[in-house]
């Protein structure tokens, strides 16, 4: 199983670069879910799911989830 990060709103995946990517050969994989979780509070994304994905079966479970530090906001 391959523990990854999901931005619940895109569905997107937290590749290694500190990216998002819709495909998933780009994810970062992660040791467990308290190192993706560690991660996933550290960024700048809303709500994230961590999720374990099975390669052989292409099948998802949701793990964990919670929100990060939240989009930077842009002063006008």
């Amino acid at each position: 199983m391959n523990i990854l990060i999901e931005d619940a709103e895109s569905l997107e995946y937290f590749t290694m670069n500190s990216l998002w990517s819709k495909n998933i050969l780009d994810a970062r994989r992660f040791t467990n879910t308290l190192a993706a979780f560690a991660a996933a509070k550290k960024e700048a994304i809303g709500k994230f799911n961590i999720v374990g994905y099975f390669s052989d079966t292409k099948q998802f479970v949701n793990l964990n989830h919670g929100r990060g530090k939240g989009l930077e906001e842009v002063a006008v």
